[in-house]
């Protein structure tokens, strides 16, 4: 990875639903973008990616979340420059949402429904792979 590669983390967050106990993933809307994704942001000169995940997670969602394995690493190009963002596994563990600028809208969505509802096609592999990681931990 060379110097002009963007560099970013975030999480596939995930619990079970209070009405049926079901896996439920949640995605952020964020405007600027008119999107559905996952919690995710550029990481902060010298910042562990891990720890650049949680924040995310937690500035995005007001969740906190307890991280699980790290899930598959997804690069491609942003304005002519690569982009590596690396995933994990994380279990919201309480917090409350407050609409922003940069996310004014999350869903807690079970997985077939949050693959539908991502906006970018290779964010889907992700709940494939949080599924996979939670059944084989």
């Amino acid at each position: 990875m060379d110097d002009t590669t963007v560099r970013a983390a975030g999480c596939v967050l995930w619990r079970r639903s209070p009405r049926d106990g079901g896996l439920e993933i949640c995605l952020v809307h964020r405007p600027r973008y008119g999107d559905w994704s996952h919690p995710k942001g550029k990481l902060k000169r010298g910042e562990d990616a891990l720890a650049g995940a949680l924040r995310e997670v937690a500035e995005e969602t007001g969740q906190r979340a307890e991280p699980g394995a790290e899930l598959p690493t997804l690069r491609y190009p942003v304005a002519g420059r690569p982009k590596e963002v690396r995933y994990w596994a994380a279990e919201a563990a309480g917090g409350r949402f407050v609409p922003g600028d940069e996310v004014d809208r999350v869903l807690w969505l079970s997985p077939d429904a949050a693959r539908e509802r991502l906006t970018q096609p290779r964010d889907r592999d992700l709940v494939d792979a949080l599924t996979r990681s939670l059944e084989h931990p």
